[in-house]
């Protein structure tokens, strides 16, 4: 099974947490949206995190075997693809478990998207 993920562009943040989605686009046209609500208040590149874990997470449930996501992130992008380096913890650890995550898929990439072109 060959699974397309797009986060959806933009969250939000406030007092209460933020929040994310997720778009995971399958085979025959299949079309599974997720929304994403967190109990903290994350920042954009977080965010950017969570939903791309997120996506790995439901297209490893799916069945997936090959995976292609979209991020609008040029920070997390890079980060997961070796270009830009870890000076961060917290993005570090993100990034630890992403890789971990790349090991379900027979094939992962990782593509970096403007956000006016991530619909």
């Amino acid at each position: 099974m060959h699974t397309e993920r797009k986060p959806i562009s933009g969250g939000s943040s406030n007092q209460q947490g933020s929040e994310a989605g997720v778009i995971l686009e399958g085979p025959n046209e299949l079309l599974i949206e997720q929304a994403l609500r967190f109990a903290f208040k994350a920042s954009n590149n977080q965010k950017e995190y969570e939903a791309l874990i997120a996506g790995m997470l439901l297209a490893k449930e799916m069945g997936a075997q090959s995976l292609l996501a979209n991020n609008d992130s040029l920070l997390v992008t890079g980060q997961v693809t070796g270009e830009y380096q870890v000076k961060d913890p917290q993005m570090a650890t993100y990034l630890g478990y992403v890789q971990v995550l790349k090991g379900s898929f027979t094939v992962f990439e990782l593509v970096h998207v403007l956000r006016e072109q991530n619909v």
